[in-house]
């Protein structure tokens, strides 16, 4: 296999020309065979295979730099790279990371995981190189549907003033996670579909190379003149009225063309952008059909594409599908947003049923908050669902435009808490944090699938902004026989004792009964809290309980600092109640992939670490030497 040759970077160039697309074939099936086992995003690396053989080629790693945008299509550039061994622990804890990763190898230039950042990242290369002095390529890749970032064309703005050479790759697939939407993409189609201008572009450069010793220097006078062949047959020539020249399209899974492309971009003294067309999940067609299912994937058969593993019960995003369904049948002023993640984010149901009401803006979080702000104080009730971690993308929109305005808008938390298996750069961790610090703005957080119905409805007919945070996975079914109305600032106490009050957010709910139950088991008394609100913190029901308890325990899937467990910390010290507390959540660390319950465990939220920590504590409180636990 040819495979087997490349064991270190740069062993690709080893190979003869003719072999090149044999290991193209290679990767491909090398890739479905394991990813149907570990899961992990397919469709986006199946399309890139050729291009990144091509760049691969091109540069000398790790002395030159290839900053790949999102990154979760660097599958082929980790195998080119000597790390095909790491593929049976793809996304494991202490395996692979799916995402390019600087401590993981010098070839990753840099850590990747949100959109559009490749074109900022790389012009700090290529300023740092200037500085210094130092001679390497850099190359960042761009997919079409990071284009409608407005983080790009930040970048793009800039890279324009550049006097040395940056290549630009736009990968071009007509995909984002779901289908890409907006201008850009409009813009691009005219460029895919204008043959005309291709195929002149290619005749005259071929018949005016033919013309002895001066075809190459008229060729590059047209090149260099703003008034060029371009001009005339693509309308607008968008990147090469910025300043940047513009090659293609380019047939990207074509090595040689690519190949010829990248060594005549490298001859360009400013900012160059390539532009290729890809096909995602090609030559798998389950994938070819479906890019979106295959984005990111769990185990599957091979033979029919179909996923491993048993639906089982609904998961929270299901039930956030279903219940905005039918509170949209009943309000026709509600309205659904999501930033290119309608799959993920469960709008489908709402996008076919309601689709004038439905709006994709695109991998442009910020713009959608603003864009929920203008909808909210034109009359109408915006639903923005969103993952956690793409949330933090939308901040200042968030403080200023949203909850500056006291705006009736409902932001779906999804993700939130410990993701898994795609790692640091989406676990949900902080929105309790930077969420809680906002005025104006209620945060809220359910135990179960029927609170979290409930929850949405209390949300969309809350006359303020609203964030709804829940987890990825199924609903927890557990605690079904509490149902209390949900009243805005009010807690409910599910199990009411003493001494011990253990006091939950959200979908630590399973985790904090089976810390009860062992608790009770052990012969100590412990009140069980569903806190439901994180902000505003029912301060009522901490009074309430400090009455006969002398220990308060807050559990969150949140880093502590600045997290519920602070808040209330806050209050009982401002307060001045008799009453200590132990916050448990996150620690002040980035947490990397693997599987959540695994994660849990190596960050102490399981039930046993949280008993033993509480009786600790509890001693500790009878014995007078609570300071020293602190």
């Amino acid at each position: 296999m040819l495979l087997e040759k490349i064991q270190k970077e740069n062993d690709i160039k080893k190979l003869k020309p003719e072999e090149l697309k044999l290991l193209a074939d290679e990767i491909r099936e090398f890739l479905i065979e394991k990813i149907s086992r570990t899961g992990g995003h397919l469709a986006s690396n199946l399309g890139v295979i050729e291009l990144t053989i091509a760049l691969h080629l091109f540069l000398d790693f790790p002395h030159d730099k290839l900053i790949w945008d999102v990154g979760h299509q660097s599958y082929t550039h980790k195998l080119l790279t000597g790390r095909q061994a790491g593929f049976d622990e793809l996304r494991k804890y202490g395996g692979m990371s799916g995402f390019p990763k600087r401590k993981e190898s010098a070839c990753d230039a840099f850590d990747t995981g949100h959109s559009s950042t490749s074109i900022s990242a790389g012009l700090g290369y290529v300023a740092a190189r200037e500085l210094q002095g130092e001679k390497y390529k850099v190359v960042s890749v761009i997919g079409d549907g990071a284009m409608t970032g407005g983080m790009a064309y930040e970048a793009l703005n800039n890279a324009s003033r550049i006097k040395s050479n940056f290549i630009i790759v736009l990968n071009d697939n007509n995909m984002s996670i779901s289908e890409n939407v907006g201008g850009m993409s409009s813009y691009l189609d005219g460029i895919r579909t204008a043959q005309a201008y291709t195929e002149l572009k290619k005749g005259v450069e071929d018949t005016l190379r033919k013309i002895p010793g001066t075809g190459e220097k008229i060729i590059q006078q047209v090149k260099k003149t703003k008034s060029g062949i371009k001009q005339l047959f693509v309308p607008g020539m968008f990147f090469e009225d910025m300043g940047i020249t513009y090659l293609g399209p380019v047939d990207g899974h074509d090595i040689r063309k690519l190949y010829r492309t990248f060594c005549e971009a490298k001859r360009v003294d400013h900012a160059v952008l390539v532009h290729v067309l890809t096909k995602k999940g090609k030559g798998y067609t389950p994938a070819e059909e479906d890019p979106a299912r295959f984005h990111g994937t769990g185990p599957f058969e091979i033979e029919t594409g179909k996923a491993k593993e048993d639906k089982g019960k609904d998961t929270y995003t299901e039930v956030f599908s279903k219940v905005f369904l039918d509170i949209a049948r009943h309000n026709e002023k509600v309205v659904g947003i999501t930033a290119a993640m309608a799959d993920g984010t469960g709008l489908v149901r709402f996008a076919k049923k309601y689709p004038q009401r439905y709006f994709d803006v695109g991998i442009a979080e910020g713009h959608a908050v603003t864009f929920a702000a203008g909808l909210a104080a034109g009359g109408m009730k915006p639903v923005f669902a969103v993952y956690s971690s793409f949330l933090q993308r939308g901040y200042d929109q968030l403080i200023h435009d949203a909850c500056l305005q006291n705006l009736p808008i409902v932001f779906a938390i999804d993700r939130a808490g410990l993701v898994g298996s795609d790692g640091e750069t989406h676990q949900g961790l902080f929105d309790l944090s930077y969420l809680s610090m906002i005025p104006n703005l209620v945060v809220m957080s359910p135990k179960n699938r029927w609170e979290m119905a409930d929850m949405l409805r209390f949300a969309v007919e809350l006359d303020a902004p609203v964030a709804l945070r829940y987890p990825r996975g199924e609903a927890y079914e557990g605690l079904e026989k509490f149902r209390a109305p949900i009243v805005l600032g009010k807690s409910e106490i599910l199990y009411e004792e003493e001494s011990i009050a253990l006091i939950f957010a959200g979908h630590m709910a399973s985790v904090a009964e089976k810390a009860r139950r062992k608790l009770k088991e052990i012969g100590y008394s412990c009140s069980l809290v569903n806190a439901r609100f994180v902000k505003p913190v029912d301060t009522q029901m901490l009074e309430y309980l400090a009455q006969d308890h002398s220990l308060f325990v807050t559990l969150e899937e949140n880093v502590l600092s600045g997290g519920f467990g602070e808040q209330v910390l806050a209050y009982v010290t401002k307060a001045k109640l008799n009453v200590k507390v132990r916050t448990i959540g996150i620690p002040d660390e980035y947490v990397e992939h693997g599987n959540v319950e695994v994660l849990r465990r190596e960050v102490g939220l399981t039930p046993e670490v949280i008993v033993k920590q509480i009786i600790t504590d509890y001693a500790a409180i009878v014995e007078g030497e609570w300071e020293k636990t602190v």
